[in-house]
């Protein structure tokens, strides 16, 4: 199955017999505590409008866990997150279409723990919010209860040492502005730069202007010049904190090519300071 959905393809299976459970997750990395910005609200966004029957889901409370040594986005309890999705209309045997304000980085990652923990049918709508072309609502739909149990490792998982592992025997992906991989800046975390070996390969580079993924052979193109392919062995993607890499492993997934997700990312990893660190532009 396809992993992106159309808007207009999702219009016509709304209108099926069988629709998709509609997932919301808008959520916007905060940098509230470092500026004193106002955090983003995706709640608040959701209930001034969204597409009919979609639920909400926050990533922050409810796609991971507490932050701390394993990373600011670690991944949740496992039965809690199962308990959300159910709640939301989740089941092994309807398809699930995840969206969020239109950057893709938190649907991504919503899509990725559905796929982690086994579901076996769930899109990502290209372009997010800003390709629906239809009708908001405001209601907050009532779901029935799904029933999706989940069964995590379905797809590739890494932690910090496999990560390091696959920068030597394999691909590792830095998805993260190149700024912040050569450690020139460092907004977030404690020190700058990137795991040795691993490649820079901003996720932004992933899609257009409209925030919809170039098309596959693009993106087959972009990866094999990374070297990822097909048939290029093991490739992992981390960022700063697992979201923005599930984008990266969504981008890899339209092109055909699996990717394991390090979810501690360079969060965990930079807080760890027996870690090595590398700068500059150079992978080593």
């Amino acid at each position: 199955m396809n992993a992106i959905i159309s808007a207009t393809e999702l219009v016509s299976e709304s209108a099926g017999a069988n629709p998709p459970v509609i997932l919301d997750v808008r959520w916007q990395l905060s940098m509230a505590k470092a500026t004193g910005a106002p955090a983003f609200d995706g709640r608040a966004a959701y209930e001034a409008g969204h597409i009919p029957g979609a639920v909400y889901v926050d990533l922050d409370a409810d796609l991971a866990g507490p932050a701390g040594a394993a990373g600011r986005h670690p991944l949740p309890d496992v039965a809690s997150f199962g308990a959300v999705m159910r709640r939301a209309g989740v089941s092994a045997d309807r398809d699930v279409v995840v969206y969020d304000g239109g950057q893709g980085w938190a649907a991504a990652r919503t899509w990725w723990m559905l796929r982690w923990t086994g579901h076996p049918s769930v899109r990502v709508l290209d372009g997010g919010l800003g390709a629906w072309e239809g009708p908001l609502e405001t209601v907050v739909p009532s779901p029935v209860p799904g029933t999706f149990e989940p069964a995590p490792g379905a797809v590739g998982l890494l932690d910090a040492d496999g990560a390091a592992a696959l920068a030597r025997s394999g691909v590792l992906l830095d998805a993260r502005a190149a700024e912040r991989y050569r450690g020139d800046v460092e907004p977030i975390d404690r020190v700058g730069g990137h795991i040795p070996g691993a490649v820079s390969a901003p996720t932004s580079e992933n899609v257009a202007q409209d925030g919809r993924f170039l098309p596959v052979e693009a993106l087959a193109s972009r990866f094999k010049s990374l070297g990822a392919s097909g048939d290029s062995g093991e490739v992992g993607v981390y960022c700063g904190s697992g979201v923005s890499a599930a984008h990266e492993v969504l981008a890899l997934a339209v092109a055909g090519i699996d990717a394991a997700l390090y979810v501690g990312s360079w969060s965990e990893w930079s807080s760890d300071e027996s870690r090595p660190v590398a700068t500059g532009p150079d992978p080593q």
